[in-house]
């Protein structure tokens, strides 16, 4: 009961001495000025006060305080809060006691015929000094008191990193009571800074003693405030926290909370992102915001997992409104709904239709006149196309043709298509469609006008896998993992490149500002991951131990999976960009006949439901397509339709 009286009455003081008053801090700083006058002649004179100086005083005690009050006013000293005082508002402070002093010298020197003896002024300026310093850290310390006191009932905590954003943490936890942590130390792989204080908190040493500060000072929660941290730094952590059987969270990377005032608001769950180790996109927003303000734009696939990050990136650089076209109505609503509620400035339109029918996307283009095209509606589940080899093409291909004629003929003036890094030496349907909407980019920009390609300028984006999108295996794994396992992984050589869905979108905008036509951007997609490391990531962070509470199992490589995916191929020129996340591939392997003859005969082909000469067609375009064994098995027994129709020709 006394701690909590003395803990109540703590903070009610800190309360009133730390409240934005001035009155009270001016009261309580020419209180210092008057004390600091007197205690200067009491010192000077060893308390004993000739009656000379008995008048030079009282003149001094009017002049000192009404100099200190310019001065201090003068360097705004008077607007600080008094708990969160530092070393350079104490160096302020002294500058701020240096000037009055040298203000009231000068007024005395002229009102007092004999002047003071000059040590008075000295005297005077060391115990001012002292006693408004005094002041401050008195408040200083009473707030850190009462914050201490507070500690009850709070988690035991260390933070990995006393670095900057470790000690900003810790500083930011100590002022924001609403935090539920009690800092004991920290844990840091530089042996310089091990046994070392910070904030009086120890540097206990590196990862290998984590687990033993862990059990020795009963810690029930770790900070990990490494915001450059590689992906394999923060799996090592991860993996020793898990061994001390500790809670633990992250801070984030610049990017992230550039647009916030404080570090300690932004703790959160470490992601599967965090693991990537990928440095922040650098944008340079000033051709983007050229290309995009006060335009409309349209996307195609809006409600998609790229579609709709694209509309969200997008929005922020002010086009005149966003068309929205998606064949999903449910999904497209709930953008609808997302777009108005975030950026209700910016106008939204939903257009509900098919890649597939020219005349709705003649309409939508009519009825809105966008000025650019983002083209990201295309099926993109490997073993799905495989099975589905006519649809495939129908979509990826006509369908690109459908969008992207349309757009040249209602004066869309940039065209980008979301290509993939599948489409790099193919071995499944999905990546061969996508190669063959690539040369169609190409070809319709190197067309005669009347062709078809007339002023717009076509350009393809490539990229891997995007974690998180639909489809993907992040969330696949993670209900497994809910499901208690066990987390199937195709095999464990399966590599893939992955990076964030905002990161793909950014770069798309990126890319599309820089194109002049006709070229295929490759995003950097850094270092490939391993599924299987992947896989055990994402149990870690789930808080279990791969192997043990979950298992994971290999299920075999699907139709059309290659072990490893590429950004490019041998044979093709890598030409730089001025982002250093971008490039360009040169060589285009354009048909000398042009396309219109091969859409022509694949159309045919689909039409007749002949997937044999559908497959052959399409590697005479793609010759460094190399089908599976799905693929060919299927394309050795011919379609019944097919098989039907040659038997009624030859009876």
């Amino acid at each position: 009961m006394l701690n909590t009286a003395i803990l109540i009455d703590t903070q009610r003081l800190v309360q009133r001495l730390t409240r934005f008053n001035r009155w009270i801090l001016w009261a309580l700083q020419l209180s210092a000025f008057l004390a600091s006058g007197v205690a200067a002649f009491l010192l000077r004179f060893d308390f004993a006060i000739p009656g000379i100086y008995v008048r030079p005083l009282l003149l001094a005690l009017c002049v000192w305080p009404a100099a200190k009050v310019v001065a201090f006013y003068s360097l705004s000293m008077g607007k600080g809060l008094w708990r969160y005082v530092t070393v350079h508002d104490l160096l302020r402070l002294i500058a701020a006691n240096l000037l009055g002093s040298s203000i009231a010298f000068a007024a005395l020197l002229v009102m007092t015929p004999h002047g003071l003896p000059r040590s008075v002024y000295i005297l005077d300026f060391i115990v001012c000094c002292a006693l408004t310093a005094a002041m401050r850290v008195a408040v200083r310390l009473a707030a850190d008191f009462a914050r201490l006191r507070q500690s009850t009932g709070r988690k035991r905590t260390l933070i990995y990193g006393a670095g900057d954003a470790g000690v900003t943490l810790v500083r930011e936890i100590r002022q924001n009571s609403a935090l539920a942590y009690d800092v004991v130390g920290f844990i840091d792989d530089d042996p310089k800074k091990v046994g070392s204080l910070i904030y009086r908190l120890k540097v206990f040493g590196g990862v290998s003693v984590l687990q033993d500060v862990v059990k020795a000072q009963a810690i029930e929660t770790i900070l990990i405030a490494l915001p450059s941290a590689s992906g394999a730094q923060m799996t090592r952590i991860l993996q020793r926290c898990q061994e001390a059987g500790v809670s633990y969270k992250t801070v984030p990377g610049l990017a992230e909370i550039i647009d916030s005032n404080a570090l300690a608001s932004q703790i959160r769950d470490v992601a599967v992102e965090d693991l990537l180790g990928r440095n922040p996109v650098r944008l340079e927003e000033a051709p983007i915001r050229a290309k995009l303000e006060g335009q409309a734009v349209m996307v195609t696939g809006a409600a998609g997992s790229i579609g709709s990050e694209l509309c969200r990136q997008i929005a922020r650089f002010h086009p005149r409104a966003i068309i929205g076209y998606e064949n999903a109505e449910t999904a497209l609503f709930h953008l609808e709904q997302e777009m108005r509620r975030t950026f209700p400035d910016i106008p939204f339109h939903p257009e509900i239709g098919s890649i597939q029918n020219p005349q709705r996307l003649a309409d939508v283009l009519r009825r809105h006149s966008p000025s650019i095209l983002f083209h990201a509606a295309a099926y993109k589940h490997v073993p799905m196309m495989e099975a589905h080899i006519f649809e495939a093409v129908e979509n990826n291909i006509f369908g690109t043709w459908n969008v992207a004629t349309a757009a040249a003929s209602h004066g869309v003036s940039d065209f980008v298509m979301i290509s993939s890094d599948k489409a790099v030496r193919p071995t499944n349907v999905m990546g061969l469609t996508k190669r063959v909407a690539e040369l169609l980019m190409q070809s319709l920009q190197h067309s005669a006008p009347d062709s078809g390609g007339g002023s717009t300028c076509f350009v393809a984006v490539r990229f891997g896998n995007v974690l998180g999108s639909n489809g993907s295996v992040i969330p696949i794994f993670k209900s497994q993992i809910a499901r208690g396992g066990p987390v199937t992984v195709t095999h464990p050589e399966m590599r893939r490149y992955f990076m964030t869905i905002p990161e793909a979108s950014q770069l798309v905008l990126q890319a599309s500002s820089m194109g002049s036509g006709g070229e295929v951007f490759v995003l950097d997609m850094g270092e490939p991951v391993r599924i299987v490391d992947l896989a055990r990531n994402l149990i870690l962070l789930s808080g279990l131990r791969p192997d043990h509470d979950i298992r994971i199992e290999f299920s075999g490589a699907r139709p059309g999976e290659k072990l490893y995916e590429e950004l490019s191929t041998l044979d093709e020129e890598t030409l730089p960009t001025c982002h250093e996340k971008i490039k360009i591939f040169d060589g285009n392997g354009l048909p000398p006949d042009g396309m219109i003859p091969h859409l022509e005969a694949l159309r045919r082909y689909c039409e007749d439901r002949d997937a044999r000469a559908l497959i052959l067609h399409l590697k005479d375009l793609v010759p460094d397509y190399n089908p599976s064994t799905h693929i060919l098995r299927r394309i050795l027994q011919p379609e019944p339709q097919v098989r039907a129709r040659a038997e009624s020709v030859a009876s």
